[in-house]
């Protein structure tokens, strides 16, 4: 699969081209482009903790959601905790000011709802996003590097499989913008929680440098995990851009720590 860098008026994202063509789904990446935000969270933020002015956010976000052709204002976001809880998303759970509590804890949100768009928050964490195009299923994912280690990447897949029958076979999965194993440097703890969880296939990924500190790929290892769980190599699309080297273009929280704003993943059935 095939991520490519688009525009709509102002706002730039990135989108799937499979999945533009398998139609029935609206998706797209944010950078921080095109937006009404000032200051630090200049100009496309769509982090609504992040202390930014909450009607230039509600804008960022009705912009956002026209580029990628989403209907209506419709959402369902995620309360991220960094693990691997994947939440099935009702009608309960929908709202249409991205400023209403959630009351649950997810990394991952799967729905067969039309018209309503999941949305997952990102910057330098991967957001990955899923369509099963045979039986109308959406999800989204938020894998930072504990996610990764509990395969959140994999139990999103498998929840999609559980509760609506999707067949691995048929999904789509986008990797979208996210820290490069280039800028990604750690100590042990991060390919120590690597290996436990996933062992040596993952050894290809996790790289000791001259300082001795390690270079993690996570795109790489949740490619892999995709596949593990049953989705072709070729459904799967990784957006090689890294959010720490393209601070002009993503929000990134290895570059500027907290004084900044965010990105977000969104997708929904038309």
């Amino acid at each position: 699969m095939t991520i490519v860098q688009k525009q709509h008026q102002s706002v730039v994202f990135l989108a799937s081209e499979e999945m533009e063509q398998a139609g029935g789904v609206a998706h797209g990446f944010s950078t921080r482009l095109g937006g009404i935000s000032e200051g630090m969270w200049a100009s496309l933020n769509l982090g609504v903790s992040r202390g930014d002015d909450p009607d230039h956010v509600r804008e960022n976000y009705r912009r956002f959601l026209e580029a990628i052709g989403a209907q209506g204002s419709r959402v369902a976001m995620s309360n991220q905790v960094h693990e691997n809880h994947v939440r099935v998303i009702t009608k309960a759970d929908v709202k249409e000011d991205p400023y209403e509590k959630v009351n649950y804890e997810a990394d991952g949100l799967v729905t067969d709802l039309p018209g309503v768009t999941l949305v997952i928050f990102s910057a330098d964490c991967l957001p990955i996003l899923y369509y099963d195009p045979v039986r109308q299923v959406v999800a989204a994912a938020h894998a930072g590097w504990r996610g990764t280690a509990a395969d959140i990447a994999g139990a999103v897949v498998r929840k999609m499989e559980e509760v609506y029958g999707c067949d691995p076979q048929n999904i789509l999965a986008a990797i979208g913008p996210g820290i490069g194993p280039c800028c990604f440097e750690t100590h042990e703890d991060v390919p120590n929680a690597m290996m436990s969880a996933f062992s040596t296939p993952v050894l290809k990924y996790l790289h000791i440098q001259e300082n001795g500190k390690y270079s993690v790929d996570l795109k790489g290892i949740n490619a892999m995990r995709l596949e593990k769980a049953g989705v072709p190599t070729e459904n799967i699309g990784v957006c090689e851009l890294c959010t720490s080297c393209h601070p002009d273009l993503f929000w990134s929280h290895r570059c500027v720590g907290t004084n900044r704003g965010s990105m977000a993943a969104a997708i929904g059935l038309k």
